[in-house]
């Protein structure tokens, strides 16, 4: 099997998935995370100013980190892919927490904590289901060798 260089060979990226995926914004998971990046934008505008520094500091960066980690690591290639996708994974768990944080702290409607913390479920499965299926890869790869 071909080499893997890990530095954003898309076509080799793309053969080890075995997909026709050619663009990091054709992934669900980027695109079910961006959708979750601005939301939780929209829904921390409502958080008390005090918190500017604090909650909605830290959930606004733990949001961007997870679609921003995907397409690094897209891009970086095979070998590093599955790290960023875990490190997107990790994100995503603190964006769940920070999110029942902020709903038990009565920071946010209980509407648009089911709304966000679905989306957020969402993603966290579908990063799970990635990063099981890059080392799968990954993994056939090197046993070809």
């Amino acid at each position: 099997m071909e080499q893997f260089c890990g530095k954003g060979d898309v076509t080799a990226f793309t053969e080890l998935l075995k997909t026709a995926v050619r663009d990091y914004k054709e992934l669900i998971a980027y695109q079910k995370s961006y959708e979750l990046t601005i939301l939780i934008y929209r829904l921390t505008e409502t958080f008390p100013k005090e918190e500017i520094y604090g909650l909605t500091s830290q959930i606004r960066r733990a949001a961007v980190s997870i679609p921003s980690n995907i397409a690094e690591g897209f891009m970086r290639g095979a070998k590093e892919y599955a790290q960023f996708l875990k490190i997107a994974l990790g994100s995503a768990a603190e964006v769940e927490t920070q999110l029942s944080l902020s709903k038990d702290l009565g920071y946010c409607k209980s509407e648009d904590f089911i709304t966000a913390q679905a989306l957020t479920t969402e993603v966290l499965r579908l990063l799970a289901s990635y990063i099981k299926r890059v080392n799968e890869r990954l993994n056939t790869s090197k046993k070809n060798k």
